[in-house]
């Protein structure tokens, strides 16, 4: 009996703690891609538009987009590009700390040969597979593209506010004191939002990406900088407007290799007031 009751203790703290803010789960258990799915849309040419417009789907993967490496001995994520699509957490996930690595390749594919090597962290996904492009869920996206690391795209419905100040006519760029702005598909600034500053390292080099969301708020960081804050995190369906404050997590394939390492998740109460003042 005594056995029995420490054992049902054990399992509750368990259970308990894993929930807690300040405890790290790992997403990525160096292994495989158990906890993800998979998913390629259609095939493209070289202009980017679809051969066939019928997509690969939902964890089929023939050309290994998606794969296991090891490097040095240990093993990372290695997301080859040649296929426009994601892999993305089986739960989905709220009020949360985000912690992952990523480095990129040498190759690029397609319509981004030539170009910045691209991919994305999107969270709050939500919605029918291929939403956007044929490839990604309704999300927020965490840009992870060269040189504009950091950067805010509202995928497939999302959309979002943050204080901007104008560069040009199509360029918004994040700034604390600048003019609190809706950035949206469909509206005049559109649905990037240009990140404040640069803190990538250079290409070949391992970065550090920190996301923070708590309520319908979300920050990036990139190497410990902050490069935006997003507030009223929300979605449109038909003109209509609702909140996107959870969702699952995707991580993107978009024409060039890169690598991931280090995912790992924790429960918060609240954003990191040295983030916020």
């Amino acid at each position: 009996m005594f056995i029995l009751l420490v054992l049902l203790c054990a399992i509750t703290f368990g259970f308990i703690t894993t929930d807690k803010p300040g405890h790290w789960k790992k997403l990525f258990n160096g292994k495989d891609l158990m906890g993800w799915d998979t998913y390629i849309g259609p095939d493209l040419d070289d202009s980017g538009k679809p051969i066939t417009g019928t997509p690969v789907g939902l964890n089929n993967d023939p050309r290994h987009v998606f794969t296991i490496v090891n490097e040095g001995g240990e093993n990372i994520i290695r997301i080859s590009g040649e296929n426009w699509g994601a892999i993305f957490t089986k739960k989905e996930y709220e009020n949360y700390h985000l912690q992952l690595q990523f480095k990129w390749g040498a190759l690029l594919w397609g319509q981004k040969k030539g170009k910045k090597k691209d991919s994305g962290l999107l969270y709050h996904s939500v919605g029918p597979y291929g939403a956007d492009y044929g490839a990604w869920m309704r999300s927020q996206e965490f840009q992870i593209e060269e040189g504009n690391c950091g950067d805010y795209w509202g995928v497939a419905g999302g959309m979002a506010d943050m204080p901007v100040i104008k560069r040009s006519e199509t360029e918004y760029v994040y700034n604390p004191q600048g003019t609190m702005t809706t950035f949206k598909e469909g509206s005049k600034q559109g649905r990037r939002c240009i990140k404040n500053g640069d803190a990538e390292n250079p290409t070949g080099q391992w970065n550090t990406i920190d996301l923070y969301c708590h309520g319908d708020t979300s920050i990036h960081v990139v190497n410990g900088k902050v490069m935006m804050i997003l507030y009223h995190n929300r979605q449109q369906d038909n003109g209509h407007e609702s909140p996107l404050m959870k969702g699952k997590i995707q991580i993107q394939s978009e024409g060039a290799e890169v690598f991931y390492k280090g995912i790992k998740i924790q429960a918060i109460d609240r954003l990191p007031a040295e983030l916020v003042k």
